[in-house]
């Protein structure tokens, strides 16, 4: 793709992001969040993060093969 065709798609994206959080502030300071879906955020982000301390700490254990006797 053309360098300047390129700073065109994403300055066009861009300011498409830019209007989208507009209307998310917007729509947040008209009916702000409920008890219970700040809740379910949160609890959401707990797993996320659970999830992710979990494939952290199984990437790095060495994988067995036939080839090479467990220590």
């Amino acid at each position: 793709m053309h360098p300047d065709l390129y700073l065109f798609v994403e300055r066009v994206r861009a300011s498409e992001l830019r209007e989208e959080a507009g209307r998310q502030r917007k729509a947040r300071l008209i009916a702000p969040a409920s008890i219970i879906s700040a809740f379910g955020e949160r609890l959401g982000w707990a797993l996320v993060r659970t999830g992710l301390r979990l494939v952290d700490r199984h990437a790095c254990r060495p994988q067995w093969s036939p080839s090479v006797p467990p220590r």
